[in-house]
């Protein structure tokens, strides 16, 4: 079944959700992801009150107070798209998506403005030509792994055995490293502690407010303190660029 779902803000610190599905049964599901991309459950002022501890961090919780960390709606496009962006820019890739979406994913039955589109299914990728969109043929054979990963297990980006287990699940997928790993254990599995410590966005954010350059071996000692909350610290170091 296809469907449309449209966040938008509303006033007062709330969002308005417009969902347009043919099931009507399946409204509590939809209503269960939602709350998890925009992490509802979260408890910012404890999270504040921890991280506020940290001289370079506090400034940042002020001025950003409730941040939350936005997850993803679907685990195996999250990761996908995780992969595109390995060692290039955002619009970079953002394009190559646009071409995976377009040549191997499912059309809308009834087109809803630019959304024309639903995102490839694993099945369409895993056995796809991916090197032909106008990638490394590594990275389109990591991309090619992801897929076969999720058609044999497809649990893989649930929840399960905490932050330690699922970095080391997605590791075992050829072209999938650490970063990219904690990026999904930190968008995808909704890990409070995932730190992507290699991402050049957060070296960057530290070194502006240390002022001075960390290795990420260095940022993920630096870190340290802001356990069990890494996820959150990472996310005012990247609104804060």
């Amino acid at each position: 079944m296809q469907g449309v779902v449209a966040v938008e803000l509303a006033p007062g610190n709330a969002v308005r959700a417009t969902v347009r599905f043919p099931k009507l049964s399946a409204l509590p599901a939809i209503i269960a992801r939602l709350r998890r991309v925009f992490d509802l459950a979260a408890d910012p002022r404890a999270i504040a009150a921890h991280l506020a501890q940290d001289p370079a961090l506090a400034p940042l919780v002020e001025a950003r107070p409730g941040l939350r960390v936005p997850g993803a709606w679907d685990g195996f496009e999250l990761a996908i798209r995780a992969v595109l962006g390995q060692q290039i820019t955002v619009v970079a890739a953002a394009k190559l998506a646009g071409r995976l979406v377009a040549a191997h994913g499912e059309p809308f039955k009834e087109p809803d403005g630019e959304l024309t589109h639903i995102f490839p299914r694993p099945a369409a990728l895993a056995s796809a030509d991916l090197a032909s969109l106008g990638m490394p043929k590594s990275r389109a054979t990591a991309l090619s792994a992801v897929a076969a990963a999720v058609l044999a297990d497809p649990h893989l980006f649930d929840r399960t055995g905490g932050l330690e287990d699922a970095v080391e699940r997605l590791r075992a997928i050829r072209g999938v490293g650490e970063w990219t790993a904690q990026y999904i254990a930190l968008r995808q599995l909704r890990e409070p502690d995932a730190f992507p410590a290699a991402d050049l966005g957060l070296m960057r954010a530290i070194a502006r407010h240390d002022g001075r350059a960390h290795s990420s071996t260095e940022l993920l000692d630096r870190a340290k303190g802001w356990r069990p909350w890494r996820a959150y610290a990472a996310q005012h170091l990247w609104a804060s660029a």
